[in-house]
């Protein structure tokens, strides 16, 4: 779940507050079919949750232990990538 760059993308946006699938497409870059498709396959996964917003549906981090883990992860790829020293 975590190879594809636009699921991944969509992990880190969710990581800073829900939002609904407007909201990520204008935010992702993506059509909202594949933005549609994608948080499809992280609900699946149990990754994102949902809840009904009026005719809206938002989409959250199922947990904040995932939260972190998107973070921490893609904190660890900036450094690989940007060559800074590694921490604790």
């Amino acid at each position: 779940m975590l190879s594809d760059a636009t699921r991944l993308h969509l992990l880190w946006l969710l990581a800073q507050g829900e939002s609904d699938v407007g909201s990520l497409t204008e935010r992702c870059g993506a059509s909202r079919t594949a933005v549609s498709q994608h948080l499809a396959k992280l609900r699946l996964a149990g990754l994102v949750g949902t809840r009904r917003e009026g005719r809206h549906v938002v989409y959250s981090l199922g947990d904040g232990h995932l939260r972190r883990l998107v973070l921490e992860a893609l904190s660890h790829a900036d450094h690989r990538v940007s060559g800074r020293a590694p921490h604790d």
